[in-house]
């Protein structure tokens, strides 16, 4: 069943909702309206959804909005909408990594919810300071780091917390893709060419992309909290300015290691995320390709296939679970788990109420922790590997 944004057997008023970014030519704002949309708690009334006045308009147009809604700047956007009466009560920033701070800062600084596309920050200087922002607003802090909607990696998660495997012993990370294998930043392509410059992304390519999305998913599903890594990050394409490719050897609190692999030049790979997770009593293993399945081993016995809806799936993947076994979830059903799990939140901050203790989503420290990650990969690997903490 979907997630319910109120109290059990009761609706609540949709969220007002803008957006920053994600206008004409835009990949991950379609996705974020889709989600959002997708179990009907929000509304979008508003946006600045370009980096000028007339394609913010163009694009606001198209998605039918009020022209006088459609703003040129996100400052302006923050202003007004916080003195209408009607104004938006959340805000979903979709921008390349390097406006995230700013624009969430203006919005959490008048009291507006913020769902924010990871990684948190371009840098972890404004990771930390937009952290006593969020610290400090009466507002929630949403990230959506979306694989962790997944029915199947709730449940995961759920055996690790609860102690089916054991103690933790190794956590493995990977998210290979193929797409950059080549330089089509050099060709226009939008989103290739944000993401593999500087001054938009941040220090890191692919470790600030996918990587932070699988270091993520790990420390989601163990529980385990990173102490040190060693990395070992290159770039392959001649001319590109960051990271294509990254080995990164982990070691957590409490003694358990872990290894993490992130690629964007892994030939034959479209979006292979995967999670591995080995403890004294259990393992499991989770693939992004196939989301339904989760693949469980007690120690000494045969492996067992876990679907979801299926038998043996916990309560926790049951909460996100929208319709019946065999029949599949996906990406977009995942993604717009966090954005149920945000209404949730603002929906108990709006009627002054505690929020159910089983919503789960990524927040501002967990970003904080993704973009310390990548800059602590980068400088391991300018160190020849050494091990640096986090």
């Amino acid at each position: 069943m979907a997630i319910e944004a109120g109290k059990t057997g009761e609706r609540t008023a949709k969220i007002r909702l803008g957006m920053v970014g994600g206008g004409q030519g835009a990949f991950i704002g379609g996705v974020h309206r889709m989600a959002a949309r997708l179990d009907d708690h929000f509304d979008l009334v508003a946006g600045a959804l370009s980096s000028t006045p007339e394609k913010s308009l163009a694009s606001g147009r198209e998605l039918g909005l009020d022209p006088a809604r459609c703003y040129g700047a996100f400052e302006e956007m923050a202003e007004k909408e916080a003195a209408r009466p009607d104004g938006i009560e959340a805000v979903s920033i979709v921008t390349p990594n390097h406006v995230h701070y700013p624009a969430a800062k203006a919005f959490l600084e008048r009291g507006i919810h913020v769902i924010c596309d990871k990684p948190l920050t371009s840098n972890l200087e404004d990771a930390r300071k937009l952290k006593a922002v969020a610290d400090k607003s009466s507002a929630l802090f949403i990230l959506t780091h979306n694989y962790t909607g997944y029915p199947m990696v709730r449940h995961a998660r759920e055996l690790a917390l609860n102690g089916e495997l054991g103690e933790i012993r190794i956590v493995q990370m990977e998210y290979p893709q193929d797409w950059l294998a080549e330089p089509i930043e050099q060709t226009g392509q939008k989103q290739a060419a944000w993401r593999t410059d500087p001054k938009q992304s941040g220090a890191g390519g692919s470790t600030g992309d996918i990587g932070t999305h699988a270091y993520n998913l790990g420390c989601f599903v163990s529980g385990l909290e990173l102490d040190e890594l060693a990395a070992d990050v290159h770039t392959f394409v001649a001319g590109r300015k960051l990271d294509d490719n990254a080995h990164v050897m982990l070691r957590f609190k409490g003694g358990a290691k872990g290894m993490l692999w992130c690629s964007q030049v892994a030939t034959g790979h479209e979006n292979g995320l995967k999670l591995r997770v080995y403890g004294s009593r259990g393992g499991i293993e989770w693939t992004q390709a196939d989301p339904n399945y989760l693949w469980f081993t007690r120690l000494g016995e045969p492996k067992q296939l876990i679907t979801r809806a299926g038998a043996g799936a916990g309560t926790s993947a049951a909460r996100v679970t929208r319709i019946p076994s065999g029949h599949p979830e996906g990406y977009l059903e995942a993604f717009a788990t966090i954005y149920s799990e945000a209404a949730a939140a603002i929906s108990a901050a709006r009627s002054g109420t505690v929020v159910d203790p089983a919503v789960v989503y990524p927040t501002i420290d967990d970003g904080v922790k993704g973009v310390a990650f990548v800059e602590a990969c980068i400088a391991s690997s300018k160190q020849n590997g050494a091990w640096v903490k986090v």
